[in-house]
């Protein structure tokens, strides 16, 4: 994945630029000060297509061998709808999430309850549970 093939605003709905909000983590050049941030930067690697950074933030006790992404899928907009714990100083935290996409014509969301550990300083994505 390279900056330039980005969008101009965050995918996350921040409104700040990519470059200065997600797209920092996805780079490497910081990592996610909180559970919301890391879910904030998750769901932007799923809207950018990078499929490394979301293996990486990933618990190493849940993460997948693979991912592949859908091309047909396009991630619209993110909706956080709360947070808990899950701050800089937090072990654990859970952030509740709407993430709202588009197949073709056809529209979805996708509702979690997300669950993050931070370990070594950093989040990692561990499990969630979908809600129907």
């Amino acid at each position: 994945m390279s900056l330039p093939d980005t969008p101009e605003n965050c995918p996350c709905l921040s409104g700040e630029r990519y470059v200065s909000c997600c797209g920092r983590y996805h780079e490497g050049e910081a990592v996610a000060p909180t559970a919301e941030a890391l879910m904030r930067s998750r769901y932007s690697a799923f809207a950018v297509g990078d499929t490394a950074y979301l293996l990486a933030t990933w618990h190493p006790g849940t993460r997948p061998s693979s991912l592949e992404l859908d091309a047909r899928v396009s991630w619209v907009r993110l909706d956080i709808l709360a947070a808990e714990a899950g701050g800089p100083f937090d072990t654990e935290g859970q952030v509740a999430f709407r993430a709202h996409y588009r197949v073709g014509a056809r529209r979805g969301v996708l509702e979690e309850l997300g669950r993050f550990v931070r370990q070594d300083g950093r989040w990692f994505y561990v499990d969630g549970d979908v809600v129907e």
